[in-house]
């Protein structure tokens, strides 16, 4: 996918209703990209748990270089040992995550075509039922891979901290504020928390 046919309209509106989203916009420009693949999304979020975008793309490239010619595909996944899965940086339960995640789609019990008749909440569910996928990750996949447009993830570190240092002059904000803020996002929360993102990395997060 390419830019979402929404983040024009999502802009424009973010910026008449908030003027410091306005100048966050501004100030960035850009907006999100997808490499589209279901599996290699859901892949990548799941190497990224817990460590930062670097550390992140650098294990993602071992872990693409090992699965050789076929890539990271659900077949060429469920077929790597454990070891090999190791060496490219990946922790043990991280290893068992991506291997169930390719027993998952290989069964078609995440069925990318059923997608487009659900809302999101019933997505996070489905990809829930996977070993290692959590909310976190299930709303990373609606953001990065269905550009889903009002996405809120409020377990992410990286979207509190945007709203602190831009909201609250670097002060903590608790869950309840957070959701207080967002509401004036609406219907827009993903590019808001795109942006958000954004202006403390200018490097775009892409999965």
């Amino acid at each position: 996918m390419s830019r979402p046919a929404y983040w024009d309209e999502a802009c424009a509106a973010l910026a008449v209703g908030d003027a410091t989203m306005a100048r966050i916009i501004d100030r960035c420009g850009g907006h999100l990209v997808s490499r589209g693949d279901a599996f290699q999304t859901l892949a990548r979020a799941i190497v990224g748990q817990q460590i930062s975008v670097r550390a992140a793309q650098s294990v993602w490239d071992r872990f693409v270089a090992a699965c050789a010619a076929q890539g990271p595909v659900p077949l060429r996944v469920s077929r790597m040992r454990a070891t090999t899965l190791r060496n490219c940086g990946l922790s043990q339960r991280k290893a068992e995550y991506l291997k169930d995640l390719a027993a998952h789609f290989r069964r078609g019990e995440i069925d990318p075509e059923r997608w487009p008749l659900l809302g999101d909440d019933a997505i996070v569910d489905e990809l829930c039922a996977v070993r290692g996928i959590g909310r976190w990750t299930a709303e990373m996949f609606l953001i990065f891979n269905l550009q889903r447009p009002d996405v809120y993830p409020l377990d992410d570190v990286g979207l509190l901290r945007g709203i602190a240092s831009q909201y609250r002059d670097g002060r903590v904000v608790s869950r309840a504020e957070a959701i207080e803020i967002g509401e004036a996002w609406r219907p827009w929360r993903t590019v808001a928390t795109w942006y958000l993102w954004r202006v403390q990395d200018p490097l775009p997060v892409e999965y």
